[in-house]
């Protein structure tokens, strides 16, 4: 049986820091497959974020698109006006972004926030919209939902305010959803809720994930295939149990073998940690370091040559 043909598809996408700046990611390219939850991990800094903020076409100045293609269905959305990729965007292509308290509007009651989506994208008058609005928190189990939406943002906890952010993302029903590190600011039982709510949702309606973390423990519990960066760069590129099992890039070695354990040994009275330097040789990281290329229609990785 055939591999689906993929939800979307980028294909060499650069960016750069300004016009004659320095560029920022290098040459990224990746499917992403109808329904399924793709991992992108790597370090702070690793151009993660700015990958996802590039599909959503949200990059801010000094940021811009230096070269590539970024294809969802049968359309480059590099090439779209700014209507129809704002169109898209919040409907078929949507986002949770890291941190909801500047994400959402503070002076906008929660059920207007969620309301405007079905008032844009769906043309339903207000009165409608905001039976919708409160029907998507339920959805998303925020409890006394109406009550709810007649709050502000400051008036809910961080864990509240991140399931107001998925309910305005999975509003429309998109196919794809990006969510950019969506429980880093959430304590370790919150965060479980979160990220257990976004699967299911995702699952029930079919909608693919593109999951932004540097959490390897929930991209390892969330992700069907993984793509691992650093420096601007996609390295490696596996399904997810086989990258956990046998990485194939020392780079991604030295990334899970960083990961803290109990029972790590112990200097001076302290655990230590590994630090990437320690794993990871000069040579693998940099302008000069080997990339991974999947490539498209198969699910294993390989080294280019």
């Amino acid at each position: 049986m055939s591999n689906p043909d993929p939800l979307l598809s980028v294909r060499d996408l650069r960016v750069k820091l300004g016009r004659h700046g320095a560029h920022i990611l290098h040459g990224i390219s990746l499917d992403i497959l109808p329904g399924e939850t793709y991992g992108l991990v790597g370090e702070s800094g690793s151009g993660k974020s700015v990958t996802g903020l590039s599909i959503m076409g949200l990059l801010k100045r000094p940021l811009n698109v230096a070269g590539g293609s970024i294809h969802y269905q049968d359309q480059n959305l590099l090439k779209l006006s700014r209507r129809a990729r704002r169109d898209l965007r919040g409907d078929r292509i949507a986002m949770i972004f890291q941190e909801p308290m500047t994400a959402l509007n503070p002076v906008v009651s929660i059920g207007n926030q969620i309301a405007e989506m079905f008032v844009i994208h769906r043309g339903m008058g207000w009165t409608e919209a905001r039976l919708r609005a409160v029907e998507a928190l339920d959805s998303v189990q925020v409890p006394s939902p109406a009550e709810r939406a007649r709050a502000y943002p400051h008036q809910l906890s961080g864990g509240m305010r991140q399931r107001v952010m998925i309910a305005i993302a999975l509003a429309c029903r998109p196919d794809l959803l990006i969510a950019d590190e969506p429980t880093t600011a959430l304590d370790v039982t919150v965060q479980a809720g979160v990220l257990k709510l976004i699967h299911e949702l995702c699952t029930a309606e079919g909608t693919a994930v593109l999951l932004v973390s540097h959490d390897l423990g929930v991209i390892a519990n969330m992700c069907q295939r993984v793509g691992v960066m650093d420096r601007g760069r996609l390295i490696e590129e596996q399904d997810t149990a086989a990258l956990f099992s046998n990485p194939l890039h020392p780079y991604t070695r030295g990334l899970l073998a960083a990961r803290p354990r109990l029972g790590s040994r112990v200097e001076g009275g302290r655990k230590r940690l590994t630090e990437l330097d320690e794993i990871v040789p000069d040579g693998a990281r940099g302008h000069d370091a080997p990339t991974l290329v999947t490539p498209r229609g198969r699910r294993e990785a390989r080294v280019a040559a």
